[in-house]
């Protein structure tokens, strides 16, 4: 039997609500030549027996199952290190692709590699953010593909930009050779796409892009994913970027711009109320300042405009209560600028907005 020439990846636990339609979304309509490894991360909920059901109806899926809980890192590598395929795409369990999608990256990976060349390293494909009540909303990073061109781009060389595409792994398909020559693999831990998505864009040699919906990402409620988990465990991040600065020591010239970025995700963690608990958010402010004077490149880095370079100043200095001031006038502006927006006039339909003066 010949090699698959896609292994999909999904690392799965405590999604028994989710599950059926992540895996029905990427096997009804697949085309020959995927495969599915499934990791049973010792989830306590069904996740497990749905799995195994899924497997005796369909032969392409096969079902790892776990002894102990590892994380999703972890569990992803368990996942890796089975697969057969050419390429490989880690697929989160409580998220979903749209119809036709598994056919598309294979047809897009056909056409990049083509007959005698040299075959992508990873394909970037495009996502939406899915919220509970039906709504979708892209990914303001995804624009940066919009106008990539059809062939194989030089790596990063040709589009340096690219490295700030969303530093998840779902939203790329990699080549599985490819991460065995540079010894890439998940860390423990949370947050560990950072110290996995960066050095895959860094260190491949040709890159591809499909620029289309390829992916659903669930947007839970509180406690439904980490990114809405109010825990210490976010401190886990700068774990991640410490790991990955001295990965960084062998392609120095990328330092400046992953610096920017991990400030850039240091102030999206802590400025999210479902994160880091209150009580210890100047200690995760501390860490912050920490690590900008411990991995500020020498010659400087480009620093950000507007409000977020703003915040980068404060850090530099350290000054939390300037940052905390900064932050509440901002979403006190933000609010007001709502409910202004609510007590507005509506537009009459068919003509233009008219003003109605009340009486002092």
């Amino acid at each position: 039997m010949s090699a698959p020439q896609l292994t999909v990846v999904v690392p799965v636990h405590r999604v028994e609500k989710y599950l059926p339609r992540c895996l029905d979304s990427i096997i009804v309509g697949a085309p020959a030549g995927v495969e599915v490894v499934a990791v049973d991360d010792a989830s306590p909920d069904r996740c497990g027996e749905i799995l195994d059901e899924y497997a005796r109806l369909h032969d392409q899926i096969r079902v790892v199952h776990l002894a102990e809980n590892v994380g999703l890192g972890r569990a992803r590598n368990v996942g890796l290190a089975r697969a057969r395929g050419e390429y490989v795409w880690f697929v989160d369990s409580d998220d979903w692709l749209p119809d036709g999608t598994v056919a598309a990256v294979i047809d897009r990976l056909a056409m990049l590699n083509g007959a005698d060349r040299q075959p992508a390293d990873v394909l970037l494909v495009g996502h939406v953010r899915a919220y509970p009540d039906g709504r979708t909303r892209p990914d303001p990073s995804d624009r940066r593909l919009h106008a990539a061109p059809d062939h194989l781009l030089a790596g990063l060389a040709e589009r340096p930009e690219l490295l700030s595409v969303l530093h998840t792994a779902w939203n790329k398909v990699l080549r599985r050779e490819f991460l065995a020559e540079a010894e890439l693999s998940f860390q423990p831990g949370w947050y560990e796409d950072c110290s996995f998505s960066h050095p895959a864009l860094i260190k491949a040699a040709r890159i591809g892009v499909l620029d289309r919906v390829c992916y659903h990402y669930r947007q839970r409620g509180q406690g439904g994913a980490i990114t809405r988990t109010s825990s210490p465990r976010h401190f886990e991040a700068f774990d991640q970027y410490e790991w990955l600065f001295a990965w960084l020591d062998s392609v120095p010239a990328w330092r400046p711009a992953v610096f920017s970025l991990m400030i850039n995700h240091y102030i999206v963690i802590v400025g999210n109320d479902d994160r880091v608990p209150r009580e210890l958010r100047r200690a995760f402010f501390r860490r912050m300042v920490e690590h900008y004077h411990r991995y500020r490149p020498v010659d400087g880095y480009p620093r950000p405009a507007g409000l977020t370079g703003v915040k980068h100043r404060l850090i530099s200095g350290g000054a939390f209560g300037l940052y905390v001031g900064l932050r509440r006038a901002y979403r006190a502006a933000r609010s007001a600028r709502h409910r202004l927006r609510r007590s507005e006039p509506a537009r009459p339909s068919g003509g233009p907005l008219v003003a109605v003066r009340h009486a002092a």
